[in-house]
């Protein structure tokens, strides 16, 4: 074999490595192109996820910028055919036009949908955020979506900390809630590729906890403070050195009913001191 000969083959080689590669990346719809969708979407792509977007405009000026901005061969799309092509589907929709996209997104069974949206909410007298939802935005997304693995998760964090994780001058937890270990675990493996800090919050009903906690996040925001909270939750084996339970610790405690099948985060954090002898 001569040489040119060769080096044409593995060139030809490479293109074929590089192209199954490529196919064999996994798919994320980001249904949405504002302020969070236009900062998940380039960072995702540069990380080698292949990035779908779905838009109600996919051929706009605003949408091709994007795609410009975010390269590795991104595309954009109506938002139902962006759920379709992808495995994980990120809403990152505001409502109350999340009410409408979440219902018309086609089959999603088997897929890990992540919901990041704010819920519905009124301004209170006192003026602070109320919530108006009796159970949460992701519990409602998941009853249009019974097949469907929704997470709750990003919504406790801002675009500019997706866009740079360092802007935030430390560590960034991102809670995360589902009735799937298997969503939990994928949602916290995309946090932790974006340099965040998974945290498994449970099943999905404790969305309504982490919605609860954008609300008390937002309370600078209302008084006009000059600083804002991101949150980081700081891992303790207080209670495994100690031995403390607590008032009532020799009572009988139900177990959980995913105790055996707990989700696996990404180990993003240090492990605390060992217990002193």
């Amino acid at each position: 074999m001569n040489r040119s000969l060769g080096l044409l083959m593995f060139v030809s080689l490479l293109a074929c490595s590089a192209s199954l590669a490529a196919e064999n990346r996994e798919t994320v719809a980001v249904i949405g192109t504002g302020d969070m969708g236009d900062s998940f979407g380039p960072r995702l792509a540069a990380l080698g996820y292949r990035v779908v977007y779905g838009s109600r405009n996919p051929g706009s000026d605003k949408v091709n910028a994007l795609l410009e901005r975010t390269g590795y061969d991104a595309t954009a799309t109506t938002q139902k055919e962006a759920a379709r092509q992808a495995d994980v589907v990120l809403l990152a929709i505001p409502w109350p036009a999340m009410e409408t996209v979440a219902q018309n997104l086609g089959d999603l069974g088997g897929k890990v949908v992540i919901d990041m949206s704010w819920p519905p909410y009124d301004i209170a007298e006192d003026g602070y955020a109320q919530i108006t939802l009796e159970t949460s935005a992701a519990e409602l997304i998941q009853g249009w979506n019974p097949d469907a693995m929704v997470a709750k998760a990003f919504l406790t964090v801002w675009s500019h900390v997706i866009d740079d994780p360092s802007s935030a001058g430390g560590p960034v937890s991102i809670p995360i809630a589902s009735n799937y270990r298997y969503a939990k675990e994928k949602t916290g493996q995309i946090a932790a590729d974006l340099g965040l800090h998974p945290v498994d919050a449970g099943p999905l009903r404790f969305s309504r906890n982490i919605e609860s906690l954008t609300e008390l996040g937002l309370v600078p925001w209302y008084q006009e403070r000059d600083n804002l909270w991101n949150i980081y939750f700081q891992r303790s084996n207080f209670i495994a050195c100690s031995g403390y339970g607590g008032d009532g610790a020799d009572e009988e405690i139900t177990s959980i009913v995913d105790a055996g099948d707990l989700a696996v985060m990404p180990s993003t954090q240090l492990s605390p001191k060992p217990c002193a002898n």
